[in-house]
């Protein structure tokens, strides 16, 4: 273990529950590297992740954004391509774009498309789906209301999906940003979680949270569940 990270273990009592608070200052205090770091919260869940209608996924529109402009593609076709071009989305078109997508094209972060064109994009499947880029109707990405959509995934609207441990990973912003602001989207994407809680869930839902920056410490935070 780094000289770095032997310091910012010292901060932490790992038998603590810490404030989203506490834990904020912690992970400001404990910076000590150039860039700026992405802060994550990990949230593990009392769920079967094995049963599908135990799957938390969805979306939140964090107050304050991630800190990063999301490259956003729009799939459509006739007025809706210049519905996308005016609300500010990166790439738009139709056949073209799916063909271009299926020789290898992946420079964007998000795909929003309108229901009569998936059809045409379900044979990208395979290619989008372990990327998480595929458009689903759970997300708000299939959708026929592009401009409001590329506008909250710009502004900062976050998906997010339970893993295979039934732990939902997130990011919610940059070190960089002044302590409310990240305890504000922290407690955005938790009570976002918890609205989620399937009915099938029982027991505990929310079994631990955590959050950590990219070379800082991980620090559990009490959910407030």
């Amino acid at each position: 273990m780094s000289k770095r990270m032997n310091e910012n273990e010292k901060k932490i009592d790992k038998s603590k529950l810490y404030s989203i608070e506490e834990a904020v200052k912690i992970l400001k205090q404990s910076a000590r590297v150039k860039f700026d770091e992405t802060v994550e919260i990990a949230v593990r869940l009392g769920i079967d992740p094995k049963q599908t209608d135990q799957t938390v996924r969805g979306t939140v529109s964090l107050p304050h954004g991630t800190g990063k402009t999301k490259k956003v593609v729009v799939i459509a076709k006739g007025e809706k391509m210049k519905e996308a071009e005016s609300a500010g989305a990166d790439f738009f078109g139709s056949e073209d774009i799916i063909e271009k997508i299926s020789k290898g094209w992946l420079d964007f972060d998000a795909i929003v498309a309108t229901p009569d064109i998936m059809k045409d994009l379900a044979k990208l499947g395979k290619l989008l789906g372990p990327r998480g880029l595929m458009p689903n109707p759970k997300t708000g990405t299939v959708t026929f209301d592009i401009a409001k959509t590329v506008k909250e995934i710009k502004a900062g609207r976050v998906e997010f999906k339970n893993d295979p441990q039934g732990i939902v990973h997130c990011a919610v912003g940059k070190l960089s940003f002044d302590e409310n602001k990240l305890v504000e989207n922290v407690k955005a994407i938790i009570s976002q979680i918890i609205s989620l809680k399937p009915a099938s869930s029982k027991g505990q839902y929310i079994k631990s949270t955590a959050i950590s920056s990219t070379m800082g410490p991980g620090i559990k935070v009490a959910s407030g569940e």
